[in-house]
């Protein structure tokens, strides 16, 4: 490797990381007033968390189908376009919804063009790690898209505090999607073949090892037990925990904790190894009573926890499956394994949306651990076969 093959891939995940950024402002800062959006338009407590689930899976199941169909068509690009500009261009759409269900839709469809680009996004990261770390390539990039995430809901606070409309604040988030696609517009330009980083080197694998599989197990875990913020945010409203311009806030505050940690714990990751997997996993798993019992100081610190939880699931999971996996199928590996994550993520948010309105403590229970519960699959994952 050259200085200046390394400094390429740098570069290339600074520009597809401020992509991100751009989109992670949009939907991120959306997403932290859909449930009290919803629940404005008569949506129930139920509705809000089985709406997000579904809308959750739809996003990650359609993963597997946009990374099997750009490893086999080689249509990276054209496929991470149209997912950009679907994923985009939904949040702001949701200014002009009149009733929950047609917020649903778009709510979908804003999961559904993030669905399209995803893996593929992460397969193009994973190339690029080849030269500069695993670790370091999604820790950075996860890093922005977090940066983004934070100011995402203080930007929406902000509208809310001055106009005090939910519509007036989708339509304003209008701005960040165009510059999210501007900027992956100079990215294409400027790496039109990422797959050059990482060359097909011509290996071969019919089957994916066992370690990936418990990977994908232990991750179904964290899925099933990890409360989708717009319950969060609806728990919020209801019990008067934060003011509704707050709300947006305490979920910036989760993204900035993970804009911190995501990069230190990238790097962490590629000097120590998967232990860095575990014990963030560990510690992240406790943010459910804290937010669901706390007052408003300790469900900021749940919130620290929660955001620290979807850090390590964007950085610390990516990172560790990329290097069991043939470049050819990377993108494959990347859908099918969040097909799954998103499989859980439903029937964790419909169990978890109905306990809600009939018992607190034991959804609190559920929530914690069905996360610990992934901790001795991640364990046994770091130690089975890991060649491909």
């Amino acid at each position: 490797m050259t200085k200046e093959q390394h400094s390429a891939a740098f570069r290339f995940i600074v520009m597809i990381g401020v992509s991100n950024l751009f989109a992670d402002l949009t939907y991120e800062g959306g997403r932290s007033i859909v449930g009290p959006f919803m629940a404005q338009l008569g949506a129930t407590a139920a509705i809000v968390s089985i709406v997000s689930g579904l809308a959750e899976f739809v996003g990650y199941a359609l993963r597997a189908a946009s990374g099997f169909a750009a490893d086999r068509t080689g249509r990276y690009w054209s496929l991470t376009a149209l997912g950009y500009t679907i994923n985009m261009l939904a949040v702001p759409a949701l200014s002009l919804a009149g009733s929950w269900p047609v917020a649903a839709c778009l709510i979908a469809a804003e999961r559904t063009g993030r669905a399209i680009r995803r893996p593929i996004v992460q397969g193009m990261i994973s190339r690029a790690g080849k030269l500069v770390g695993s670790g370091h390539a999604f820790g950075l990039n996860e890093a922005l898209d977090a940066a983004g995430a934070t100011v995402g809901p203080l930007v929406v606070a902000l509208i809310l505090a001055r106009h005090g409309k939910y519509g007036v604040a989708f339509a304003g988030l209008l701005v960040s999607a165009l510059l999210c696609l501007i900027a992956l517009f100079f990215t294409q330009r400027s790496y039109p073949n990422p797959e050059k980083f990482e060359p097909y080197s011509g290996v071969l694998a019919s089957n994916f090892p066992t370690s990936y599989w418990l990977y994908l197990a232990a991750a179904a875990m964290v899925g099933f037990g990890f409360v989708d913020f717009s319950l969060i945010a609806f728990h919020f409203h209801k019990a008067s925990t934060f003011s509704n311009s707050w709300i947006p806030i305490s979920y910036g505050i989760a993204m900035g904790i993970g804009a911190i940690t995501n990069f230190f714990l990238g790097r962490l990751y590629d000097q120590v190894g998967r232990s860095t997997l575990i014990a963030s996993f560990l510690v992240s798993s406790f943010f459910a009573p804290l937010v669901f019992y706390g007052s408003a100081v300790w469900a900021v610190v749940g919130m620290a926890l929660w955001g620290l939880g979807k850090g390590a699931q964007d950085t610390l999971l990516k990172a560790a499956i990329s290097g069991l996996i043939p470049v050819n199928r990377r993108s494959t590996a990347f859908g099918i394994f969040d097909t799954a994550f998103g499989a859980a993520w439903l029937a964790g948010s419909i169990m978890l949306g109905l306990l809600y309105e009939r018992s607190l403590p034991l959804l609190v229970a559920i929530s914690v651990l069905g996360q610990l519960a992934s901790l001795p699959i991640f364990f046994l994952a770091s130690r089975a076969k890991s060649v491909h």
